[in-house]
């Protein structure tokens, strides 16, 4: 007896010091949290129910969107009042959500023993009041729904301080606007959304069996598909509405016998309400019931930015502040991108992504996802969502590295098929075999010179220099990356050529400018770090090569970009097309204006081979860009000191000539531009320019020649001296900002494959739900049964039903 009251004053103390240290904890704990909890007043913000105004970059507004608790961005939704509402709504929705949410004070403790009671029994019910559901979607959205210790915590306090702060009627009202309800076109959230989707009419209208019904769906959306196993649950809510005295009997009986149809059900019932059949007819109805528009001016624009917008705003925020996002969007460029996509002229079945861009900033100024009014719907955005296959588009790159390694536009590269396995062809199908110059080449788009120089320029130097361009090369491409073996969006193009007109800076793309949160600025997005891809010189020389692809030659005379042209504004641009034709592109810039145009099929299948970028998606780019650029002051791109002009071939063309080196350029006879296409089988050899010293004067002394010689050999020892010092710098400083590039697409990576993973999380999650709710409809129409059975009037009968019930739990 007696190590019995030692035991027992043992377990008094330490029960004791686990009561008091549990007191310190919370204790700890709520002192911990006092400033979150400071913030349950901003709920009466709600008005903003999660929206985020949208504005171009002149203040305009575009957009108002709304930011669910998950962080899906979706159209605007209108916060209704309590006298908005309808009144059988919100008592329908207490009745079945928490029953005692008038008597208790944020937390039900019979509530929550009652459905810890039945969890543990096999079934489901929530132990969550009305109090903690707007916690948990308002202030705790962050953690969306996690199940740890520590969300339930907070949400219990905030839900104290939340009852002390607002009504009742104050807090329902939240409720009733903030709760899921399913989806549509989008996330059903409000009642509002719920009565037009399920009944196409506003929330005020509904009638007590409308709203009997959406209360039943707030626990399980799910149940809308199986209405037979689900009509029997709102007896049970009518039943226990009428005991509660929310309802009258005759109300109760009213409802039920009112011939309820959901959306995209036809059902049948008797007079007295009982279920004689019912049709799932129309699964898309509740989306039939939100129409949606062919297309919203900047869809695609504002789609970038609602993706962007979630990273850098906290999910609690659209709901406690009016968030205002000032955007890059111009509506002029906007509104003539929507033209042209308009009035394209594209093959059958087709669509087109474009995208343009400030080359001097990287800020985006209008994109357009799809082919407008075409009488087919997109919601796909092609303009930075389609990665496909660039084509020639790619070609203009590699000839700017071979500049920068020292080419020049009038060398020569061999058109003739290359040597081993890999034997692609010009599109014509044939070759000269003969050297061709790089301006010729890349003007006629031919493949094989391209090959055979990227050949001497080298793969992995190639794939270098697109990195730093903000392209993503296969690592295992080989010769093929050289005539476009490389995906990209037209987003993705465009800015890779805008370092041609702004000096040699690549910069990322901006949609973005900066976020305010109750007129204080939240997050300044600045502009993109530059990164130095080309040198001025180098990049002036490609600029003259793009201007060279749109201006050498007309149609006539095999011109690809001549459609391109703008009058008064110099325009630079090449064209693309895959095998098959399956991708047409263009992508062409301006000294104000850089884009880019992609046209092809959804399903990625191939156009007919009469369809050509330079006749489909020059001429799109061309009524683009004119008509963002109609009005504006032309502009120039300045050429660098160090170039110089010549005229060559019939062509005019940049070189680059250093100083403190005398050479006079001389040519054979000028050869006339060719009459026909490059592709005829007899092509004339271009000629090769010559460096040849300038003559000295007859009448010097030996002496002083040989002096001279000296003196100038000492110069060009010094200048290559110079040239061997800068181009070793300019590899050390290639070399860390490709390092950076690298570190910047690890942590790009990383951070796709974190969001991979909570989407992952997110998608178990609900197949987890959805298992439980079809667990649940499982056993209540067992229980349905099973109550038919014994409600049988004779023991035939109840036999008859018993047997029914076993032959079909054993299927």
């Amino acid at each position: 007896m007696h190590w019995f009251m030692r035991f027992l004053s043992w377990f008094f103390r330490f029960t004791l010091l686990l009561m008091l240290l549990g007191i310190v904890g919370l204790g700890i704990t709520f002192y911990r949290w006092q400033p979150e909890l400071k913030k349950v007043s901003t709920l009466q913000n709600l008005k903003y129910a999660g929206r985020a105004t949208l504005l171009d970059s002149e203040g305009r507004v575009v957009k108002v969107v709304a930011v669910t608790a998950e962080g899906h961005v979706q159209p605007a939704r209108k916060f209704l009042t309590p006298s908005q509402i309808s009144p059988w709504l919100q008592k329908a929705v207490v009745a079945s959500e928490d029953v005692r949410f008038f008597e208790h004070q944020g937390i039900d403790l019979k509530g929550l023993s009652r459905a810890l009671w039945k969890t543990l029994s096999g079934d489901t019910e929530g132990g969550s009041t009305i109090t903690q559901q707007v916690v948990k979607n308002t202030l705790l959205a962050e953690l969306h729904g996690a199940r740890t210790l520590e969300r339930k915590l907070k949400e219990a306090f905030f839900a104290l301080e939340v009852e002390n702060e607002f009504s009742k009627e104050e807090i329902l009202n939240l409720y009733l606007n903030l709760i899921y309800w399913g989806k549509a076109r989008n996330d059903l959230i409000g009642v509002q959304d719920a009565a037009r989707a399920y009944f196409n009419k506003n929330a005020v209208d509904l009638n007590l069996a409308e709203s009997v019904y959406l209360a039943l769906l707030l626990p399980t959306p799910a149940r809308y598909l199986d209405y037979p196993a689900y009509r029997p649950l709102m007896k049970d809510l009518l039943s226990r509405m009428v005991e509660k005295g929310t309802l009258t009997q005759h109300e109760a009986d009213q409802a039920w016998r009112y011939p309820l149809q959901p959306a995209g059900w036809t059902v049948k019932y008797d007079k007295k309400g009982k279920l004689l059949a019912a049709k799932l007819t129309d699964r898309q109805a509740r989306k039939k019931n939100f129409p949606q528009p062919e297309h919203h001016y900047a869809d695609a624009f504002l789609d970038e930015v609602e993706r962007e917008l979630v990273q850098h705003v906290r999910i609690r925020d659209f709901y406690t502040s009016d968030i205002r996002v000032y955007t890059t969007l111009n509506r002029k460029a906007q509104l003539a991108a929507e033209t042209a996509s308009q009035k394209a002229v594209l093959p059958a079945g087709a669509t087109l992504g474009m995208a343009l861009l400030d080359p001097l900033t990287g800020d985006v100024q209008a994109l357009v996802g799809q082919k407008l009014n075409d009488g087919v719907f997109e919601e796909w955005n092609h303009a930075t969502r389609s990665r496909r296959q660039v084509g020639s588009s790619i070609k203009p790159l590699l000839y700017t590295l071979a500049l920068q390694k020292g080419w020049q536009q009038s060398d020569t590269v061999l058109d003739a098929p290359l040597q081993g396995k890999y034997q692609p062809q010009n599109y014509s199908g044939t070759s000269t075999g003969e050297p061709i110059m790089l301006r010729r080449a890349l003007d006629h788009s031919l493949n094989l010179p391209t090959l055979h120089l990227l050949e001497k320029i080298g793969v992995e130097d190639f794939k270098k220099k697109l990195t730093l361009l903000g392209l993503q090369p296969d690592p295992q491409a080989g010769l093929a990356i050289g005539i476009g073996a490389l995906e990209a969006t037209p987003l993705d193009m465009a800015a890779a050529y805008a370092p041609f007109v702004n000096g040699g800076m690549y910069r990322a793309p901006r949609f973005i400018t900066q976020i305010t949160m109750n007129g204080a600025v939240l997050k300044k997005v600045r502009l993109s770090k530059p990164v130095r891809v080309w040198s001025e010189p180098v990049a002036y020389l490609g600029w003259d090569m793009i201007r060279g692809v749109v201006n050498d030659l007309t149609p006539q005379q095999g011109g690809l970009g001549w459609k391109a042209r703008i009058p008064g504004w110099q325009v630079g641009g090449k064209t693309g097309t895959t095998n098959e034709v399956k991708d047409l592109w263009f992508v062409g810039t301006t000294p104000k204006l850089t884009g880019a145009v992609w046209v092809g099929k959804n399903d990625n299948t191939p156009m007919p081979k009469t369809a050509y970028s330079g006749t489909i998606s020059a001429p799109i780019w061309q009524q683009a860009v004119s008509l963002a650029l109609q009005n504006e002051k032309t502009i120039v791109v300045d050429r660098p000191r160090n170039l110089v002009t010549r005229e060559v071939t019939g062509l005019e063309m940049a070189f680059y000539q250093p100083k403190g080196q005398l050479h006079a350029l001389v040519a054979v006879k000028p050869v006339k531009p060719a009459a026909k296409p490059i592709s005829t089988k007899t092509q004339q050899s271009t000629p090769q320019k010559v460096y040849r010293p300038i003559k000295t004067p007859a009448a010097v002394s030996a002496t002083q020649l040989q002096m001279q010689r000296l003196a100038e050999a000492r110069k060009r020892a010094a200048w290559a001296r110079q040239q061997e010092l800068q181009r070793q710098a300019a590899a050390q400083k290639q070399a860390l900002l490709r390092q950076q590039a690298l570190q910047q697409q690890a942590a790009a990576r990383q951070k796709q494959r974190l969001v991979a993973q909570r989407e992952q999380q997110r998608r178990t999650l609900r197949t987890e739900t959805l298992q439980a709710q079809a667990a649940f409809l499982k056993r209540q129409q067992r229980k349905v049964q099973i109550a038919q059975a014994l409600n049988a009037r004779t023991s035939k009968q109840f036999a008859k039903q018993y047997n029914k019930i076993r032959k079909q739990n054993k299927h």
